[in-house]
């Protein structure tokens, strides 16, 4: 009776690990390419990002995070490892990934902000400044070309929510247009591919 209790167990892990794995399979299989992360987004320092622009000018996008943050974990995953997300950052944009509680200090506009210690945590003077002080993870933020924050932007955003906002602030088109105009009539960049092939 063991034997066969034991054999049954045996049988069932199988049939368990099969259905996974073959569902894995198959779910790799119908993944289009826009939904397989074939980029990375090349992520900078801030000190990177300040070389890069006395080189070309670009606005800059910081992603603020902090190691504890699931959120931020998930965001990294569903939106900033899309191909079209990776590739429009990289070609638009000096990113930048910002540890929120990071203790180097670090020169922006000839200021230096600092660690500062606060409670069981601290934080980032620059995270506070550039969220302009509403520390909340993940957040994004947009800067011009001068390191001057347009808008921060706080919480998880998926990969469809994302490419308005980074478009938007890439464009120029927060100078002239209002956001909820904007993002009514945004076409999304699989329909506008799809429509041109």
């Amino acid at each position: 009776m063991k034997n066969v209790l034991i054999g049954l167990l045996v049988v069932v892990s199988l049939l368990v690990v099969y259905s996974f794995t073959n569902a894995s399979a198959v779910t790799i299989a119908n993944a289009t390419s826009a939904e397989m992360p074939a980029s990375k987004v090349n992520w900078m320092t801030w000190e990177e990002a300040i070389e890069q622009s006395k080189i070309k000018k670009k606005k800059i996008f910081v992603d603020v995070y902090t190691d504890w943050c699931g959120w931020c974990k998930k965001m990294d995953k569903a939106t900033f490892q899309k191909a079209h997300i990776a590739k429009y950052l990289n070609e638009n944009y000096y990113p930048v990934k910002f540890n929120a509680e990071q203790k180097a200090a670090i020169t922006v506009n000839n200021k230096t902000y600092k660690y500062v210690k606060s409670g069981r945590r601290g934080y980032h003077e620059l995270a506070a400044m550039i969220t302009r002080g509403k520390l909340s993870y993940p957040s994004i933020v947009f800067l011009d070309e001068a390191f001057e924050v347009i808008q921060p932007i706080p919480g998880y955003q998926d990969h469809h929510k994302f490419e308005v906002i980074m478009t938007y602030f890439a464009t120029d088109n927060h100078k002239k247009t209002p956001w909820s105009r904007y993002a009514k009539e945004y076409v999304h960049m699989a329909k506008r591919k799809a429509t041109t092939e």
